[in-house]
């Protein structure tokens, strides 16, 4: 078997990368719109779709961006996440507002008030112009079970100031946020530690 000459192999991959580089250039140089408020939405029965959320809140903070949080569904548990952010306190606006899972409440009534007032905090801080991002955490969820009016809720997003940036997060998004949406990431559940008996880990889940 006749060896590859390296200085073949390598001529023909740098031939390569530099063909894939023009694609590259050429794909980057057809974008035109340099900023845009983007409404992204991470959904789908994966885990990761808040952690993303707040690895982008860290990124933002790395700029010195002002950014609020809504939680919709998750009640006053402690979690990493926040007691992390709460060293930019200066920075960070965080509102939880749930009560828990609905199967935890079991009150209709109680559940549809929360995310009311979770929702007209998001609205607030939407409408605040040194606000460059909103997390809306699980209002998929509130929107899921009808606890907001949908078309209200997807209309005011839609016309969200030019300059800001929303973070939607929860499981089953509904079609008409998804029309909406500049980014939607639909984490797919492959293996989960959950269902071989693992419990909720500081530091993992919370």
């Amino acid at each position: 078997m006749t060896e590859l000459d390296p200085n073949d192999e390598a001529a023909r991959h740098k031939a390569k990368m530099i063909k894939r580089k023009d694609v590259q250039d050429a794909e980057v140089a057809s974008k035109t719109i340099t900023e845009k408020g983007l409404l992204i939405v991470n959904t789908g029965p994966g885990k990761g779709k808040s952690t993303a959320a707040f690895g982008l809140i860290l990124r933002a903070l790395g700029y010195g961006w002002p950014v609020g949080v809504v939680q919709f569904i998750k009640g006053a548990w402690h979690t990493g996440e926040r007691a992390a952010l709460q060293r930019f306190s200066d920075l960070v606006e965080w509102h939880t507002m749930g009560e828990g899972f609905t199967w935890e409440t079991q009150d209709r009534e109680r559940d549809v008030a929360a995310a009311a007032a979770a929702w007209q905090k998001s609205l607030e801080l939407m409408a605040r112009p040194e606000i460059r991002l909103v997390v809306l955490d699980e209002l998929n969820i509130a929107l899921r079970y009808d606890y907001l009016p949908l078309a209200e809720v997807v209309a005011a997003l839609a016309a969200r100031r030019p300059d800001l940036h929303v973070i939607v997060t929860g499981r089953n998004a509904k079609p008409e946020l998804i029309a909406v949406a500049d980014l939607v990431t639909e984490m797919t559940l492959v293996k989960h530690h959950f269902a071989a008996g693992v419990k909720a880990q500081q530091g993992i889940e919370f």
